[in-house]
């Protein structure tokens, strides 16, 4: 199976290719912002990463700092290998709306327990999200929802020719 040349991170950087697989859970403290259509539905210092190889980082939010009267509880649902069975919400802000964008876990496994009814969202259709002030790229692909800043290097899951990574 082809591996894809791991680039070097610089200082304050964190290569996704040292991230563990099964993935790694964590509190951040960092300041994370999503805005759509024009409104900041989620604004938290209270998230967790979730870190897992080839991959930038998933943002998960605690529901008390989004605003959930945007969201809609859709029947759509999907399971991981490490955290289990996942419903989705569909956002709604004025005239806009995108079906099945966010995501969270009613019934995680064990060691993914305090993401419970967190939710995170794809970068790709969202105005803008922001870590610390900086706005992310969306991992790439559009399958996975992994936000890159410019302090996480790859290559990342999700770009051409990455499949069978």
């Amino acid at each position: 199976m082809f591996r894809p040349q791991r680039i070097e991170p610089g200082p304050g950087q964190e290569s996704v290719w040292d991230y563990p697989r099964p993935p790694r859970l964590e509190d951040t403290n960092k300041h994370i912002q999503i805005i759509f259509n024009g409104v900041t539905i989620a604004d938290t210092h209270h998230a967790k990463r979730v870190l897992e190889t080839s991959h930038p980082p998933s943002y998960y939010i605690p529901p008390e700092d989004i605003k959930m009267e945007y969201f809609l509880l859709t029947p759509q649902s999907s399971f991981c290998e490490w955290k289990g069975r996942a419903g989705y919400y569909t956002i709604r802000v004025g005239e806009k709306e995108v079906q099945n964008v966010a995501w969270f876990y009613p019934n995680p496994t064990p060691a993914f327990a305090s993401i419970k009814d967190y939710i995170a969202l794809y970068a790709h259709v969202m105005d803008a999200c922001y870590v610390n002030g900086e706005k992310v790229q969306p991992q790439p692909g559009n399958f996975y929802g992994g936000w890159i800043t410019s302090d996480i290097v790859g290559p990342f899951k999700g770009e051409p020719g990455s499949w069978g990574w």
